[in-house]
């Protein structure tokens, strides 16, 4: 066994920790050995689900591997965070290979989270153009409201004239860890849209995580409001 092959975490002794811990680092051949030694897909730690784990930093292989293994697409973390699926965490970190591997393997588009939001909401508030289309050619539906009555073109439409990297420099600052530092840096994101994505580095210098804001609610605003018929 290669070095950069084995299992991560304690051991095979807690393969479902392992497994989670892997997912998180995309190693999606640590994944398939995990799951054939036994570990459960849908075995939710402390920390989260591994789908979920692997649909929030969009690694499209590892999400694979774990859906090929019986992970259900449409299963939520813990009610008392957010209760958010892998199609939501996928939608909302714009990872269009992702959103398209879940859809076609049966992720339900109009799912919601506590917030009552579905995956076109994320995306739509996150400014994902690429990620909406793909949604509502799955039949995502535009009009769905969440539990403060905003649809998804009312979360595209706030972030109409605002300072997008003011707004994400706070909202990523707001819950980090006192001293840690937060900064901002522009990319395209895979459906070719330019994004902010805040980085918010720990106190020792560390990653701990990463938020993404893309530029595109104006196109947004227009796919939903004139949504074409659906692939379904």
């Amino acid at each position: 066994m290669r070095d950069d092959d084995q299992i991560p975490g304690e051991t095979a002794r807690d393969g479902d920790a392992a497994l989670y811990q892997a997912a998180v680092q995309g190693r999606a051949g640590v994944v398939r050995m995990l799951v054939d030694a036994g570990a459960d897909p849908d075995h939710e730690s402390g920390e989260g689900l591994p789908l979920c784990a692997a649909a929030s930093w969009g690694h499209a292989e590892t999400v694979q591997a774990l859906l090929d293994a019986g992970a259900d697409p449409d299963r939520r973390e813990d009610a008392g965070r957010s209760a958010m699926a892998a199609l939501h965490w996928a939608a909302s970190g714009e990872h269009l290979a992702v959103v398209r591997a879940l859809l076609a393997n049966g992720a339900d588009p109009d799912a919601i989270d506590a917030a009552g939001r579905t995956a076109l909401s994320h995306a739509a508030g996150r400014g994902a153009p690429a990620v909406v289309k793909v949604l509502l050619e799955h039949g995502a539906d535009p009009a769905a409201a969440d539990a403060r009555g905003l649809r998804p073109v009312d979360l595209a439409r706030e972030y109409a004239g605002r300072d997008l990297e003011a707004e994400l420099l706070a909202q990523a600052g707001e819950h980090a860890p006192e001293g840690s530092r937060v900064t901002v840096r522009r990319e395209r994101s895979e459906g070719g849209d330019e994004r902010l994505v805040a980085e918010v580095y720990g106190p020792d210098g560390r990653l701990r995580s990463e938020r993404p804001l893309g530029t595109g609610h104006a196109e947004v605003v227009r796919l939903l409001e004139d949504p074409q018929p659906t692939a379904n």
